[in-house]
């Protein structure tokens, strides 16, 4: 199984990310029950391992915050570009947590991530979109955001491919301290 670790959005939120969908001509655009924000990619894991990450993130501890989503933007550059996606306003909270998370797959016996957490929540995928229509639309949407949201749990996500898109199944929720 695909696993990773992530916040849901909520369905008035997801309302907000879906009405940015449009307007640039190759985009697949995420359909809203997908909306998450990864705190933690763990990639391929058998049922053991599965386990462990489980049991190690049943015992993390950290106190519910709130979150706003802020701006989009791009990953890629020029025609690489491969995914446009809503920002995160800045949060010490959402920080201290993906560092908790990341600390609970280590200790359930996988590599630390190696990549500089980035939150985001992906809104398309991009596939030889003009950059004209990208830059257009990040600068058009440049000021998007939402009003914050109440993060009081997280989750544990199995991502499965299917013929269209990958499908994310929320495996376990482990609540966060109010």
């Amino acid at each position: 199984m695909r696993l990773f670790v992530g916040i849901g959005i909520p369905t008035d939120i997801r309302e907000r990310l879906r009405m940015l969908s449009g307007g640039v001509p190759g985009a697949r655009w995420v359909e809203p029950e997908s909306y998450h924000l990864t705190l933690r990619f763990i990639g391929e894991a058998d049922r053991p391992t599965a386990e462990r990450v489980d049991l190690a993130l049943s015992e993390l501890s950290a106190p519910a915050f709130e979150l706003a989503l802020q701006g989009v933007g791009q990953f890629g550059t020029g025609r690489k570009s491969r995914a446009l996606w809503a920002g995160v306003a800045t949060s010490p909270a959402l920080a201290h947590l993906a560092r908790k998370v990341d600390r609970a797959v280590v200790a359930a016996d996988l590599p630390p991530d190696d990549r500089n957490f980035t939150p985001h929540v992906t809104i398309a995928r991009l596939k030889d979109s003009p950059l004209d229509r990208i830059m257009r639309f990040v600068a058009e949407n440049s000021l998007f955001r939402t009003p914050a949201f109440a993060v009081d749990h997280f989750t544990l996500f199995e991502s499965r491919t299917g013929k269209e898109r990958a499908v994310y199944v929320p495996l376990v929720d482990y609540p966060l301290a109010h």
